[in-house]
């Protein structure tokens, strides 16, 4: 069994390190950290927010994970759709401070998409690594549609 097994793990991996994507049924733990990035807790996004009007927060997942809900203000671009120029056309300024988020640790969306913008040039990157699971968990508010 353990033979067979191999060349669909060795598949999964291949497709994860080369596309960035990962079939829906695999697990993904995220990173404890992103270099470049500045990693924030649910507290740690509620303070953003207040200090710094200018805050994009970007919901890294797929459109059909966000009708579960969502942080309000947030804007929808997926991982699968974040490029320099999708980027470009919802944040011009590459000063402006991004946070993303998707759905918490076992999610890696939001790590391809910070390291998309990084890779593009924004300054001011924070990541989210809860995501939306400890927002709810924590009973912060949220939008649904």
């Amino acid at each position: 069994m353990v033979g067979r097994r191999l060349p669909v793990v060795v598949a999964l991996a291949w497709l994860a390190a080369f596309t960035g994507a990962v079939p829906a049924d695999s697990e993904v733990v995220s990173p404890d950290s992103i270099p470049g990035t500045t990693k924030v807790d649910a507290e740690g996004v509620l303070e953003l927010a207040e200090k710094n009007p200018e805050l994009v927060i970007v919901d890294a997942r797929i459109r059909q994970d966000r009708l579960q809900g969502y942080i309000e203000g947030s804007i929808s671009l997926p991982d699968v759709d974040t490029s320099c120029e999708s980027l470009a056309r919802v944040i011009p300024r590459k000063s402006t401070p991004i946070l993303f988020y998707c759905n918490g640790p076992k999610c890696g969306r939001s790590v391809h998409s910070s390291r998309k913008a990084l890779g593009c040039g924004y300054a001011s990157v924070y990541w989210y690594r809860g995501g939306f699971e400890e927002w709810k968990n924590k009973n912060y508010p949220y939008l649904k549609k």
